[in-house]
Order: C-alpha cells, then structure tokens, then sequence
C-alpha cells in the first residue's frame, strides 16, 4: 500500500469518526474541517511509524563480522513497513524482507554505477521518499529502497560509502562519447 493509499484510508476513518462522534461541525467551515482532518491524518501516520520504530527496534542489527572489518553505516525501514529493514555496510546493502521467514538480498557497493533519489508531494508531507541504485547486479540491476526516512541524508551516506568502496578496491568507471 503506497503512503498516499494509507493516508487516504486514515482520513477516511477520521471523518467516519466524526460522523459517529455525534459532534456538530456545521458553525466550522468546510475548508477549515479538511485542513484539521489532513494534519490529525499526518499525525496518525508519524506517532504510527515512531511506534513501530519501537515495536521493530530497528536499531539492533545482528550482523557477522568477519576479517573484513565490514562496519553497518545505516539501517532503516520503508515508512509504515514493519516487514522490510535495509542496511547499509561499508561494502554492501542488504534488503531484507519478512517478518517470521526472511529473504535476504545483498547489492554489493563495487557493482552500482548510479543512484538517485525521488520524493514526491505526499512522500514530502512525512519526510520520506525513494532511492533508486543501478548497477550490474546480475539478479537485480536495479534496486528501490522505497519510502526511506530522510532521504537526501541517506542517499548522501550511501554516496560516501559507495565512493569509498570504489577507492578501496580501485574500480574506475569510464564513460565513452
């Protein structure tokens, strides 16, 4: 379910609420009783995401470390997802997905070739928005992490590892005109 689905599903009850509440809006104007029902249903949605921030934890991750010394730089989840957690390493992402069965899907950093990031109107409304990799995966050449917190400072994050990875491995890309 896309942001702007759950969002309209939240007004929805909301107004259902009201309607069953019994309250007389009639003296408030109608534009008035749209704007409060937008803001309650933007703030259902983001005290509802904090709470699975606490339900989920997604600030313990389990990884092995081994001789590599690979080190998690972020970890975060798609807005209103508590099936789905990404992590970003100092040499690959990691996609996971499931709640009781995982599947794990790994994006090594040295095989991305360019990335960039999207937000649209709804998506900006709760600071959340999309980062598209492409690369030569053979599996996946592309990959979405969708509906990430902050995404301008993850896409940022993501860039320095990424560059970092192609300097430790000494991976040139060249370009031919």
């Amino acid at each position: 379910m896309t942001i702007e689905q759950s969002r309209s599903k939240i007004i929805a009850g909301i107004w259902q609420g009201v309607a069953q509440s019994g309250v007389d809006l009639a003296t408030i104007p109608q534009e008035q009783q749209e704007k409060l029902v937008s803001k309650i249903a933007d703030s259902v949605m983001i005290t509802l995401n904090s709470m699975l921030d606490e339900v989920i934890e997604t600030g313990e991750v389990h990884t092995e470390q081994d001789d590599s010394e690979e080190q998690v730089v972020w970890q975060g989840r798609p807005f209103l997802s508590p099936f789905e957690r990404y992590i970003i390493t100092t040499e690959r992402i990691k996609l996971i997905k499931g709640w009781l069965g995982h599947n794990v899907e790994n994006y090594e950093l040295i095989r991305m070739q360019d990335m960039d990031w999207s937000q649209g109107v709804s998506e900006r409304m709760v600071g959340v928005g999309d980062i598209t990799i492409r690369g030569q995966d053979p599996s996946d050449p592309e990959i979405v992490l969708r509906n990430v917190s902050k995404p301008e400072e993850v896409y940022e994050t993501l860039r320095k590892v990424w560059l970092e990875a192609r300097k430790r491995y000494g991976l040139q890309f060249r370009e031919y005109m």
